[in-house]
């Protein structure tokens, strides 16, 4: 199934290996991919420290998953994007319903992606920013 949101060819490299089986079991969703931005969304319930607050460790991989995608993106085809820094800082607690992220370029260059990402509440409240910084190589 094609979402609208999702250029075709991203379309398959997602059809084709996914968002991570991280992301599988976090229930992490794309739902629109291009060069310009990724969005994902994520549901709390599941994701939750015990105080059941989401755990800042899930924003991390929500935000990990979709900047790493992002930088695949520009990387294209016969590359990759592997990160090697990333920060989160918390703003606010959620306790339920999704959160959504989205990624923005920082800086795209042929060896170095570095990206923006922005977590919001189902209110549209900031609940965490991050930055991830992917080196980008030849596959293996």
């Amino acid at each position: 199934m094609t979402t609208p949101s999702i250029d075709p060819l991203i379309q398959t490299l997602l059809e084709q290996r996914g968002p991570g089986a991280l992301a599988e079991r976090m229930g992490i969703e794309v739902t629109a991919a291009s060069i310009d931005r990724v969005v994902a969304r994520m549901p709390v319930e599941g994701n939750t420290q015990p105080y059941g607050l989401l755990n800042g460790g899930a924003s991390a991989v929500l935000a990990e998953t979709i900047g790493s995608l992002h930088a695949a993106i520009h990387a294209g085809a016969g590359r990759q994007a592997v990160g090697v820094d990333i920060n989160c800082t918390h703003h606010l607690g959620v306790c339920e319903g999704f959160v959504t992220a989205t990624s923005t370029p920082l800086s795209l260059g042929k060896t170095v992606a570095s990206l923006q990402i922005q977590i919001v509440n189902d209110a549209g409240a900031l609940v965490c920013t991050s930055r991830l910084t992917c080196i980008i190589r030849d596959a293996r």
